[in-house]
């Protein structure tokens, strides 16, 4: 019985890594492709600056229907299970960003051209909305109590391993000649993503629901209306999740995103230098991310979410002191260190926010908080960012001053989280 538990909760370990991981692949690799291709395929009739800002503007904006995906999916997760809302939001992000990879460009179609990229962009992000909060269910509902600390961050480390496979592809793609890359190349990632979406899918099928959903099942305590709950009973605790993710969000676009522009485009350095400083930044947080969930099982998840965005405020002048050198070694130890921070919050931010809410309401209020806080900080920041460089006339300061604002934000936010895990079935979960 034991060793088949064992089983069972390693292969939910698998497929919340494979969820997350095609989460930020096709993110990532939307947010690079906004940098490099689609300002000039896409919106070629504007000035470089405008392109790029309407290109970052297509990345940035379906963050705020992530959490219409995070309502719709995550009523679907507290009402008639977790398993049946994930094949659903795979199969969703799966489609739609095959379907980028296939899009005609404006010289072929002219206005249809942005607009379809947009709207594929919007289904992403309402199937994203509901992923991310089910892989991180399906990993700590499959843990021990005693290791939540460590399944918890299985699915973050997924951010690390998608970026990681998106930068690889891109990278292999920008060795091809320029006008290769722009005519047919660009497109090769996109379309991969259908095998990872196929292996997820195959490995989701044969789990069963989670421990704490069947024990609601069971007892016929699945609450009849999710959202209403939440809303009733948990603002406070939504409000929290909000405010821890700002710091998990925000830095890490401009780490992984907005670096390839700034320092290509402000810093005139080579573009697989950029790439090839992210993937080894995207390395180094796969590796923190384990190492944190195990110590946070130790020390605690709040203790460890306060020192690493404490960490994340006082980097934030050096990152951009080592970027100005123009050096590819200072670039490549700023983006790993960056990385590497950002890999201690990640790491247990999933975790720290799905404790504040029992598992009648938990899939709803992570995901509503987090997909919120997602859309106010996260797809937002490399476009507030290249505003900010481009109003200060190259000045990185402003930028700086962003990303401490958004870590005291958080840390403020996560010193009223609670250390303690309400039981299963709450006494103030009453629909």
């Amino acid at each position: 019985m034991q060793k088949k538990q064992a089983t069972q909760t390693r292969r939910a370990l698998v497929a919340s890594l494979i969820g997350s991981s095609i989460e930020y692949y096709d993110y990532l690799l939307f947010g690079t492709m906004a940098s490099l291709v689609f300002s000039k395929l896409f919106f070629p009739t504007l000035d470089s600056f405008a392109g790029l800002l309407l290109a970052y503007a297509s990345f940035g904006i379906p963050y705020f229907f992530r959490p219409l995906g995070g309502v719709i999916f995550s009523h679907i997760g507290d009402k008639l299970g977790r398993k049946k809302t994930l094949v659903l939001t795979l199969a969703l992000m799966g489609l739609s960003t095959v379907l980028i990879g296939c899009l005609p460009d404006y010289e072929m179609i002219g206005f249809w051209a942005p607009c379809l990229l947009v709207l594929l962009r919007l289904i992403q992000g309402i199937g994203i909305g509901g992923e991310w909060g089910g892989a991180l269910l399906l990993a700590v509902e499959y843990s021990p109590e005693s290791k939540r600390g460590f399944g918890g961050s299985i699915p973050m480390m997924g951010s690390a391993v998608g970026m990681l496979l998106g930068t690889v592809t891109v990278s292999i793609m920008t060795l091809l000649p320029e006008q290769q890359f722009l005519s047919w190349g660009w497109r090769v990632p996109f379309l991969l993503s259908i095998v990872l979406v196929f292996v997820g899918l195959w490995i989701r099928r044969g789990l069963g629901e989670t421990p704490d959903f069947q024990k609601l099942k069971d007892s016929g305590s699945v609450s009849k209306f999710p959202l209403g709950e939440t809303l009733c009973y948990h603002r406070k605790e939504v409000l929290l999740t909000i405010g821890v993710k700002l710091v998990e969000s925000a830095p890490f676009y401009i780490f992984a995103t907005f670096v390839l522009s700034y320092a290509t485009g402000q810093l005139h350095m080579e573009r697989g230098a950029v790439l090839n400083a992210v993937t080894l930044g995207t390395l180094s947080s796969a590796f923190v991310i384990p190492v944190t969930g195990m110590l946070a099982d130790k020390i605690g998840r709040k203790r460890i979410f306060i020192m690493g965005t404490s960490g994340m405020m006082l980097f934030a002048f050096p990152y951009f002191q080592l970027l100005s050198y123009q050096s590819v070694y200072t670039l490549t130890l700023a983006t790993v260190l960056g990385m590497g921070l950002w890999g201690v919050i990640t790491a247990v931010m999933g975790t720290l926010v799905s404790d504040m809410f029992g598992a009648r309401v938990r899939y709803t209020g992570i995901s509503v908080g987090y997909q919120v806080g997602a859309a106010l900080a996260g797809g937002m920041a490399p476009l507030i960012a290249t505003t900010l460089i481009h109003s200060f006339n190259g000045s990185w300061v402003p930028v700086g001053l962003f990303i401490i604002v958004i870590g005291a934000i958080s840390l403020v936010s996560a010193l009223f989280v609670p250390n303690s895990v309400p039981p299963v079935f709450s006494t103030n979960e009453r629909i």
